[in-house]
């Protein structure tokens, strides 16, 4: 069982376990500005209030969108805090997501980045996912290039299998994964075990779950009574206690939701209900 309430990327840079995915402060579909941009920008700074360090975005929410919402609502940055994005997947429209892994492109991506985050150095940039078009050597060569000349700090991938991280660490030192991980959906069990093996990071993507399916007294909904706590709250903490290496990072549009995920940090399951809830994928 995991304790651990901080991660060290490569080592150098300290996060604690609950991050911020950013996805969510855009428009419906990912797509434009909310809704409501001064709650976006609020629950922005309430996050880092909370002792959120790790916020994920990417170019392609909104696009553009989550990317500058961030600068407006944190620049200067708090030290400390640590501000992940990524790149290789565009936007032509809403509910469109189209790879482009060419290096040109990703170069330019890392450029739009740090001008939108108001940033000289990014770092934690990551490769949104691989472009089928593109052998992954030559995305994260271009990305190795944006490194040495000190526009990343560390570089990791999304949206890869064991293999395409392996091929990519031999072109350039890689320091997390963030695929889709949560209690129903453990397709990258095999990831998670590599990047175990390799002390990477690994921030699971729809954390939570979609729930669908579950019956009332499934247990979830049994240990989330018990606790007086949301069934979101004991997705997180089991996700906390399956392993180290696990760095959740939930996003929401709504304050309240933002305290509660963040205050999962301090659930502690039983190890029968871990066991219960853990039974679930099988």
């Amino acid at each position: 069982m995991a304790t651990n309430t901080t991660w060290k990327l490569d080592d150098d840079l300290a996060v604690n376990r609950i991050g911020f995915g950013a996805m969510r402060i855009t428009g419906e579909g990912i797509w434009g500005w909310p809704p409501d941009r001064q709650n976006a920008l609020k629950v922005l700074r309430r996050a880092v209030e909370l002792g959120v360090n790790l916020i994920d975005t990417a170019d392609a929410y909104g696009p553009e969108t989550s990317e500058l919402l961030i600068a407006e609502a944190l620049y200067p940055y708090p030290k400390g805090l640590v501000i992940a994005t990524k790149g290789g997947l565009t936007r032509p429209g809403p509910g469109q997501w189209v790879p482009n892994g060419r290096p040109e492109h990703l170069k330019q991506a890392v450029e739009g980045s740090l001008k939108r985050l108001r940033l000289e150095r990014i770092d934690l940039y990551q490769l949104h996912t691989v472009d089928t078009k593109v052998p992954i050597e030559e995305s994260v060569g271009a990305l190795k290039q944006m490194q040495d000349a000190g526009s990343i700090r560390h570089v990791g991938l999304s949206n890869v299998d064991p293999d395409e991280i392996s091929r990519a660490q031999k072109i350039v030192p890689i320091v997390s994964v963030q695929n889709r991980y949560n209690i129903e959906d453990r397709k990258s069990e095999d990831v998670l075990v590599y990047c175990e093996k390799k002390n990477l990071g690994f921030l699971p993507w729809f954390p939570i779950g979609g729930g669908g399916g579950l019956k009332s007294d499934n247990p979830l909904n049994v240990a989330a009574k018990a606790h007086a706590v949301s069934v979101v709250q004991v997705a997180l903490a089991w996700l906390l206690e399956r392993s180290p290496v696990l760095l959740p990072i939930p996003g929401t549009a709504s304050l309240a939701h933002l305290e509660q995920n963040v205050a999962a940090a301090k659930l502690k399951l039983t190890p029968a209900e871990w066991k219960a809830i853990d039974a679930i994928a099988g």
